[in-house]
């Protein structure tokens, strides 16, 4: 269900909006929030990740040397998710995504939709990002 509103939001957002994700602000175009739900030295690490209405990550590769990529399972509001080079897929509360090592792609909120999704590094050998371009506004108002 798309919502500009934030209090709306918050109400549909049952994983929480966290703090603002400034660690990593510098591969996104707008303002993410960051919610832990495990924490790091555990054996997977999960948080819910919120983008506010028209933010986005930059585009990106998961790497690994055996195993690795990432899993998002969409759990409020309404984002996008594109491989490069194929048509960008709608998010919904429930969609599933697995993002295989190797693989450039974005995601991030509808511009008139804040979005959650609870973000999944999957276990791997020697796993790393590598931040790309940012998603273009032409790119992003074209969908």
């Amino acid at each position: 269900m798309k919502t500009l509103s934030k209090k709306e939001f918050e109400k549909l957002n049952v994983f929480g909006t966290g703090t603002a994700n400034t660690a990593y602000a510098k591969y996104f175009v707008g303002d993410s929030f960051l919610n832990p739900l495990t924490k790091p030295e555990d054996s997977l690490f999960l948080a819910n990740v919120t983008f506010e209405p028209g933010c986005r990550k930059n585009w990106h590769i998961h790497h690994a040397k055996k195993g690795g990529g990432q899993l998002l399972i969409c759990t409020a509001g309404e984002g996008w998710y594109q491989e490069y080079g194929k048509d960008a897929v709608s998010l919904v509360p429930g969609t599933v995504i697995v993002i295989p090592e190797g693989v450039k792609h974005w995601h991030g909120a509808k511009k008139d939709s804040w979005f959650s999704h609870i973000a999944i590094e999957m276990p791997g050998d020697e796993c790393s990002n590598e931040w790309c371009e940012q998603v273009t506004d032409e790119e992003y108002n074209n969908l």
